[in-house]
């Protein structure tokens, strides 16, 4: 089997395993469990808040390890980061069906599954993208995609093993079926050969639509390029909209267009739903037309579907509008993997991606807390909507920056 053929193996097992580690963003179906189980064995009432706080903290340290685990693989390949992180994510969710206080909860699926989680992350997209020079776009949507994917297909796995063996054993046999697929994936990974073009595909001249720039550069050289900076600042606009949407999509639904919870459920499947596919969608569109046409009209429906988020009349209307927002969202965390190897080549892309990513870091802190702010201060979510469509806004005008900047550099390189 000939290495074009095998990188389609190392994609569909990267896909497997960011769907194990993507379903630490189903702590929605574990939240009322938690607070139950703990309370019980303590023997003191613990607020939802508080258990909450420790997919805070997952998603805190995510971030990190992103960063240490790009630069590990960039420089010892993958797999065997992955396995390791096969063990600290696969057991901090094994060590929490053995929780008796908050502290142990934090310190499991807070702190061990988000450590592993960011080290497995970090793997399997950025090698997976230095596989695919000819679709970057599609396979980093791919692979993300699988990471939405888990906050799909585990929730309703995980409340029928609950109702049916509690919540602690469903944690301890979770931590084990992830350990193991974890694990046996990490094998069909391998690591991409520097420079790697697959055989009979000539790269395209670059544009300004594809801002490819053919250097490669390390972390420090990309923290010295003022575009790195503008960058940052689009995948937290980009995610800003989608992350506040998400967050607090349950409560909006009941609140703006009088639902019950249950049916705002629905709504909160079919948002997750547009963000996997906005992925897949996005990514692919953004090998045709280029990265920069493609964030230009994300930016421009978010900022148009967050506003009428404003005066939305009707449940029907509101889960489109929010379909739409998580579609782009999506996009966003699909291209921008694709972009950052774009911008700064794809052989240092583990660690420069990781870097990247802190930017979705900051927008999954401000915006859940501008809309809980919003909520607090003035009773409802109007304020919120229309600071999430001003910012798309200056998304937009910031993609121009970036391009005209990638344009005038791509000239120059040619005149050299």
């Amino acid at each position: 089997m000939d290495l074009k053929t095998k990188r389609w193996l190392v994609l569909i097992a990267s896909v497997l395993i960011n769907l194990c580690i993507g379903s630490g963003y189903a702590w929605s179906v574990f939240a009322k469990p938690m607070v139950a189980h703990l309370s019980s064995v303590t023997g003191v009432a613990v607020t939802a808040a508080a258990a909450t706080l420790a997919f805070t903290i997952s998603n805190l340290f995510g971030p990190v390890t992103m960063i240490i685990g790009g630069s590990v693989q960039d420089k010892f390949g993958p797999r065997w980061v992955i396995f390791v992180g096969a063990f600290i994510f696969g057991g901090g969710v094994f060590l929490t069906g053995f929780t008796t206080s908050t502290t142990w909860l934090y310190l499991s699926y807070g702190t061990l599954m988000g450590l592993g989680m960011g080290l497995i992350y970090s793997c399997t997209i950025a090698n997976t993208v230095k596989f695919f020079p000819d679709k970057r776009g599609l396979v980093a949507g791919l692979a993300t995609a699988g990471y939405g994917t888990g906050s799909i297909v585990v929730p309703p796995l995980a409340n029928s093993m609950i109702s049916s063996m509690g919540i602690m054993a469903t944690f301890r046999t979770l931590g084990i079926a992830y350990f193991i697929i974890i694990a046996l994936g990490s094998f069909f990974v391998m690591t991409a050969p520097p420079g790697y073009k697959p055989e009979g595909w000539t790269p395209p001249a670059p544009s300004a639509g594809s801002a490819v720039s053919g250097v490669d550069k390390t972390w420090k050289q990309m923290l010295s390029d003022p575009i790195f900076y503008v960058l940052l600042l689009m995948i937290m606009i980009g995610a800003f909209s989608g992350l506040m949407i998400i967050s607090q999509a349950s409560a909006i639904a009941q609140e703006t267009t009088k639902v019950t919870a249950a049916v705002a459920a629905v709504a909160v499947s079919m948002i997750a739903l547009a963000n996997t596919g906005g992925r897949l969608f996005w990514g692919w569109v953004s090998d045709v037309i280029g990265r920069y046409n493609a964030l230009t009209i994300m930016y421009i429906i978010s900022a148009v579907s967050v506003f009428a988020l404003t005066a939305t009349p009707s449940y029907s209307l509101f889960v489109v509008e929010a379909m739409l927002i998580a579609l782009c969202f999506g996009g966003i965390m699909g291209i921008f993997p694709a972009l950052t190897a774009d911008m700064f080549g794809p052989k240092n892309n583990g660690v420069n991606y990781g870097i990247m990513f802190s930017g979705f870091a900051i927008a999954a802190y401000l915006g859940p807390m501008t809309a809980a702010s919003v909520r607090a201060s003035s009773g409802g979510y109007v304020t919120a909507f229309i600071v999430a469509a001003v910012i798309s806004i200056v998304g937009i005008l910031l993609t121009q920056v970036v391009r005209s900047k990638s344009k005038k550099m791509q000239e120059a390189t040619a005149k050299a």
